[in-house]
């Protein structure tokens, strides 16, 4: 077992129970009690969870990962708007990278609209319903490890076909955004996803988010905000980034 899916698997054991103890731990993943303090210090640094005398706790800042049915239809008229002034910014022979998450399907779909001849590398299932749209695009997918909550292929397989791939411009869907702590997601396979896209595009890279998502943090960086090239959010995003100093270039999908 990877380090990544023991830190998981530990998390998801002090969710159900409240707490673990380093000694137990050690005994349930057959590893030594040494590497265990490493992970619980990998998560405790990442913020979630706060470490005791022989074990740790959950952290009372731990954001829970919310499953991607509820996520669907929030802020739906904001998503839609950002994946059409998305779309407005390729051009034919365009490849371009697009993580999960419910946004990055509204990007997905204004792409498919475009009639442009680009590829798109994707590890996001949802935009499957849409891949006889638009007989000029290619898609391709990554495979990996399916996850239910977040409708996304992870994993090594993902990040292998990632590895081989160079994009030229990439949207980025995110749980979490701001100016000191970058960009965030709730699940660490995810970060690297998201991570691996943004390294193997040489263009732009642009963050796709409502407002409800910027000045907040959770549980894994990504990358840092100066890696983002450009933001695309709505208004009220919009407001809450023009205050900051250091903040990536604005756009405002109407």
């Amino acid at each position: 077992m990877i380090p990544a899916q023991r830190q998981q698997q530990i998390i998801s054991l002090i969710k159900g129970s409240g707490h673990v103890q380093v000694s137990a731990l050690a005994k349930t993943f057959g590893v030594s009690e040494l590497t265990i303090r490493r992970d619980l210090k990998i998560l405790s640094d990442s913020g979630l969870l706060t470490r005791r005398f022989g074990g740790a706790v959950l952290s009372k800042n731990f954001l829970q990962e919310i499953d991607y049915s509820e996520k669907i239809n929030e802020f739906m008229e904001e998503k839609h708007a950002i994946g059409k002034k998305a779309a407005s910014l390729v051009e034919d022979g365009d490849i371009i990278c697009v993580n999960g998450g419910s946004t990055a399907v509204c990007v997905v779909e204004s792409l498919l609209n475009t009639n442009k001849q680009i590829t798109i590398i994707t590890n996001n299932i949802d935009i499957v319903r849409f891949l006889d749209k638009d007989e000029k695009a290619n898609i391709v997918f990554t495979g990996g490890i399916f996850r239910a909550k977040s409708r996304s292929m992870n994993g090594f397989m993902s990040s292998l076909v990632l590895q081989n791939i160079w994009a030229n411009k990439s949207f980025i869907g995110l749980d979490g955004f701001s100016i000191k702590h970058g960009l965030t997601v709730n699940v660490y396979e995810e970060a690297l996803i998201t991570q691996t896209m943004i390294e193997r595009t040489t263009g732009k890279v642009y963050a796709v988010t409502a407002g409800n998502k910027i000045n907040v943090v959770c549980n894994f960086k990504a990358v840092g905000a100066d890696l983002i090239d450009a933001v695309i959010t709505d208004g009220t995003g919009g407001q809450l980034l023009e205050t900051e100093p250091d903040a990536p270039e604005i756009i405002i999908a109407e």
